[in-house]
C-alpha cells in the first residue's frame, strides 16, 4: 500500500485497540525508504483526555488506566512537524523547528511500527506509542528522554500496552548507532524543509478519523 505525495493522511497514536491521538498530516513522500508527513501548526487533532479534562502525565499511570477516557479536539499549537516513518521500522523520525521554521532537533519516536489504512476517501497509519524516545542533534549528540514515565508503566503489565521492554531498548540503540554515524536520516536530510504555504491546514477531521484501529494480527 503506497501513499500519493498530497494526500492528507491520518496519524493515530492507539492503545489496546484505543484511540490515543489522531494527526492530520500531508504526505509529502512514500517511497522504498519510509514514508515522510508534515503536521502544519494550528491543524486541527483529536487527544484522549479523562472527563475532566486531563492528560496521562498528570496522573500516576494506574489512576489514567482507571479513569474515564474521551477524544477531544483541540488544535496542534506548537511549530509544524516533519515526521518520517523509516520502512520496516519500530520507530519514527521527528523534525522539529522552531517558530522560524528552523530546523532545532531529531525526536526518535520509538513505537511499534505503523501498520497502513486505505478507505478510500480517508488514508491513514496506526501506530503503537512506546513511550521511550530519543532526542538528538546535528552534531550527533543524544540522550534519552522518558525513562522514568517508560519505567512506570511497565510495572503494570496487566495495563501497558509494550509486551517486550527489551525490544525497545534494542530499538533505541540501534537508532543511537545511525545517530553517532550520522546516517539518514541523520544525516542533514529534510533539515531544510520547508512546506508549500499554499498547502491548507486542516480545520475538522475528516470522516472516518475515528474508523476502527487495526488489527496487528
Amino acid at each position: 500500500m503506497t501513499f500519493a505525495p498530497g494526500r492528507l493522511l491520518l496519524h493515530r497514536d492507539t492503545h489496546h485497540g484505543r484511540i490515543a491521538f489522531v494527526h492530520p498530516t500531508r504526505v509529502i513522500s512514500d517511497d522504498d525508504r519510509g514514508l515522510l508527513v508534515w503536521l502544519a501548526r494550528d491543524s486541527v487533532v483529536a487527544i484522549e483526555r479523562t472527563l475532566d479534562d486531563r492528560g496521562p502525565r498528570d496522573m500516576p499511570f494506574p489512576d489514567w488506566v482507571a479513569a474515564g477516557k474521551r477524544l477531544r479536539t483541540t488544535s496542534w499549537r506548537g511549530p509544524g512537524v516533519l515526521r518520517f516513518f523509516p520502512a520496516g521500522a519500530d520507530h519514527s523520525v521527528w523534525f522539529f523547528r522552531d517558530g522560524e521554521g528552523d530546523f532545532t532537533r531529531y525526536y526518535v519516536n520509538l513505537e511499534e511500527g505503523a501498520v497502513r489504512w486505505d478507505d478510500g476517501d480517508v488514508i491513514g497509519i496506526d501506530v503503537i506509542d512506546q513511550d521511550l524516545d530519543i532526542v538528538a542533534t546535528l552534531d550527533r549528540r543524544w540522550e534519552w528522554k522518558d525513562e522514568d514515565e517508560f519505567a512506570e508503566r511497565l510495572a503494570f503489565p496487566e495495563h501497558y500496552w509494550v509486551p517486550d521492554e527489551a525490544a525497545v531498548w534494542a530499538e533505541g540503540r540501534k537508532v543511537i548507532k545511525l545517530i553517532e554515524a550520522g546516517e539518514f536520516p541523520f544525516d542533514g536530510t529534510w533539515t531544510d524543509f520547508r512546506p508549500d504555504p499554499s498547502w491548507p491546514v486542516p480545520a475538522e477531521l475528516p470522516p472516518g478519523w475515528d474508523r476502527p484501529v487495526v488489527s496487528r494480527w
